[in-house]
Formats: C-alpha cells, structure tokens, sequence
C-alpha cells in the first residue's frame, strides 16, 4: 500500500513540479559553476548506499560532512543555496529516488554514509529495516536541531506507529512547516 502511495503520489507531483524542477535546476547552473545536481551517497533500507539527489546548494568541493559540522557553511554555499535550503526546493530531485524505490514519503531521513553515530543507533533499534524518507516524524518535531540520540527515538516511535493515515499526517505537517520556514536549515 505504502508503495503504491509512493509511486501515484510521486508520479503526479513530478507532472505538477516539472516546471519549478526545471527552473531550479536552471538557477543553480547560471549562478554557480558545476552540475545542478548533486548525487549524495546515503543510507538506505537495511543500510545499502544509495545515491540520493538535490538541487546543489553548496559549492563543488565542499566536503561531504553533514552541513553542521562545517566550520563555516555559509562560506560554501552557492548564491542561491540558502534561498535553496530555506524553501526546501534542493529535496526536490528526491522525487527519483521515490520513483526508483530508494526513499519513500515518509519514513526517516537518509543517513550520510559517514554518519556512523547515527547509523549504528538506527540499527541497534531496528529503524534500518525501513525505507527512508523525504520527510519523516523526527523532521517534523525539530528536524536538523535534535541531538542524534532524540531524533533515533522518534524514529523508533515512527517504526511502532507507522501506518498511512500517520504517513499523510506527517506529510501535511512537513508542508506547513516549510511555509512557515520552521526548524529550516541554512
């Protein structure tokens, strides 16, 4: 069920976001040099690397570290990057990675391959037997500001309490949150 969800939700929201894909992935190549994309290598179910997309809101070469531990990533993001970042449209190209079966909706989000805290705590509490993605119950309740240990535990929560109606409700939420631009990254 959940699948099918994925593939009809995803299938129309490309139809319906072809035109702002389009123009994003423009802006990223007029105003900074490299590809649209970039292709990050994540953590999937039962934790096989995948390559996931985004819209590149950081300059080529930055280090492939999650974002907060840059020393300064302000100084390596792109012109548009924080416009980016701030209205969520680098998830964009994830709507691939839903489509091929590597992410889902709603599940929690995928691991940097190198983020080994926070993939061995997943394991140990059984979260990496699910597919990850877009959006997920830790994104919604503090997102990039939770302590790895806190955003596990609402991961197990999701795994105890997944079902559909809860998967739509978190999709609802994750919206309104990118309207009001709570709890968005830099």
């Amino acid at each position: 069920m959940k699948r099918l969800f994925d593939l009809i939700v995803g299938a129309c929201a490309g139809v319906v976001l072809l035109l702002p894909l389009v123009l994003a992935a423009l802006a990223v190549r007029l105003t900074s040099k490299g590809p649209a994309l970039y292709w990050s290598d994540r953590v999937g179910r039962n934790n096989t690397i995948f390559k996931m997309p985004k819209f590149r809101s950081m300059r080529v070469g930055t280090p492939a570290v999650a974002t907060h531990l840059l020393n300064n990533p302000d100084a390596y993001l792109t012109p548009i990057g924080s416009f980016l970042r701030k209205s969520s449209l680098d998830e964009l190209p994830q709507l691939w990675s839903i489509l091929v079966g590597d992410m889902s909706f709603v599940g929690p989000r995928p691991a940097l391959f190198n983020q080994h805290d926070l993939i061995e705590l997943r394991t140990k509490a059984g979260v990496h037997a699910l597919v990850p993605g877009l959006t997920g119950w830790a994104q919604i309740n503090g997102r990039d500001e939770l302590p790895i240990p806190e955003k596990v535990a609402l991961d197990v929560e999701y795994l105890h309490r997944k079902s559909i109606f809860l998967d739509i409700k978190i999709i609802f939420l994750t919206a309104w949150k990118v309207v009001k631009r709570d709890n968005v990254a830099h």
